[in-house]
């Protein structure tokens, strides 16, 4: 069967090697599998959802109880006061949009306590000039840089005592850099450190590829707010769209009338259709997660096996969904992500090229063969065409296809 979809020989006995040496790595996965199953079991339950809530509204949106309950599932779920869960958000840096211009007034400073932020968001704050940034606003921003994949504890606090700040931002994925991800641990024990000096800075966490990694999600652990994207973890591959903030009551109405509008806020608002989707995939979002955790698992295994440097390591503790492989030279990046394409269900006979992305200062590829456009739960893989030449991997809808997929890029590497 391997060979008929084009998987060499070796490549099988690779992942057969792989699988028979990850029993208690998958074990682990299982167990925060079923821990957050039952979380959300729970808040399905308690919210007594029932068919009427995947009925829809168009227009204004007034009075859609589906979308009501949805929020007040998601509110539950991350122990929060409020949510907004909504497909009027594009993606995840439209909600950090936002979010961002929902909380921050002119001469307000925002400031980033996990480095440089995400590409896609450089425009938004102002690190590259666009006329239509919090920068251009009066908005300030200021940056500290991790040490050793961990916060800099001592600065930070000195920059709170002698700095007026607004809104902290941290960033937990790694972007496109070569950092770790930011564990949840790692989130409270920072955030009990800015509390020690500000008890009323916001604190703003971007969680993206993160949810139901772990047990417990930011507001837990004392963040004030928390955003991520529904083509991401809690889609789960049916969301075709939107995004979600969670947190403190007063900021997500802030961020609901920068949504909508002032007077507004979460009244307003179209399901148009999506809340049968909302609810599905976050109902299978834990054992989508899962599925992408140990398709992660196997292709650091795997690709460690052939002499390449991962991060995570297969064994490693986990944060988010993306697994780094470094390279070292363009054109094995781009044989992996070909690859990746090619185990695809959607556009298998594609082949992804780098090119110039809107948001992105280097050439990336993206390999991404998905029912959702950009939707990154789904197998995907994708890097900046930049030393050290590192593809980013994520998702996979079962380990089953995630499995098929990586070795479809294994052998396209192999061949080369």
């Amino acid at each position: 069967m391997y060979q008929k979809l084009g998987i060499s020989k070796r490549v099988e006995n690779l992942a057969i090697k792989a699988e028979s040496e990850l029993k208690e790595e998958f074990y682990n996965v299982d167990k925060i599998c079923e821990i957050n199953s039952l979380k959300v079991l729970k808040a399905f339950q308690d919210n007594n959802v029932s068919e009427v809530h995947f009925g829809t509204t168009t227009g204004y949106g007034y009075d859609d109880i589906g979308r009501e309950t949805i929020e007040k599932i998601y509110a539950q779920i991350f122990k929060a006061e409020d949510s907004l869960v909504r497909n009027q958000f594009i993606s995840g840096t439209h909600a950090l949009t936002v979010t961002l211009f929902g909380l921050l007034r002119p001469g307000d400073t925002l400031l980033s306590i996990s480095g440089e932020p995400y590409d896609t968001l450089h425009e938004v704050i102002g690190i590259k000039e666009n006329a239509s940034s919090l920068k251009s606003f009066g908005v300030n921003y200021a940056q500290i840089d991790l040490i050793n994949d961990d916060f800099d504890y001592e600065k930070i606090q000195d920059t709170l005592k002698n700095n007026k700040i607004k809104v902290i931002e941290i960033q937990r994925s790694k972007g496109y850099s070569t950092r770790k991800t930011i564990s949840i641990e790692k989130v409270e024990k920072v955030i009990k450190a800015i509390r020690e000096v500000d008890k009323n800075v916001i604190i703003m966490v971007d969680n993206c590829y993160c949810e139901f990694v772990t047990e417990k999600e930011p507001i837990e652990v004392g963040a004030d707010i928390a955003v991520g994207s529904l083509i991401k973890n809690l889609g789960a591959g049916i969301a075709t769209n939107g995004a979600y903030v969670v947190g403190r009551k007063d900021l997500i109405n802030l961020v609901a009338e920068r949504l909508t509008s002032p007077g507004e806020g979460k009244e307003v608002g179209p399901s148009l259709g999506a809340n049968k989707q909302f609810l599905e995939g976050l109902f299978f979002a834990p054992s989508v997660v899962a599925s992408s955790l140990k398709t992660a698992i196997f292709t650091s295994k795997i690709m460690e096996e052939l002499g390449y440097k991962t991060e995570p390591r297969y064994d490693e503790n986990r944060a988010d969904i993306v697994q780094n492989i470094e390279f070292g030279n363009a054109n094995d990046l781009v044989k992996y992500c070909q690859g990746i394409q090619k185990g695809s269900p959607i556009d298998s006979n594609s082949i992804p090229e780098p090119w110039d992305m809107p948001g992105y200062d280097d050439k990336v590829i993206m390999a991404a063969g998905a029912f959702t456009q950009g939707s990154s739960i789904e197998l995907s893989c994708d890097g900046p065409i930049r030393p050290p030449y590192i593809a980013y991997q994520q998702g996979a809808l079962t380990y089953q296809y995630g499995k098929l997929g990586v070795l479809k890029a294994v052998d396209n590497l192999l061949k080369k």
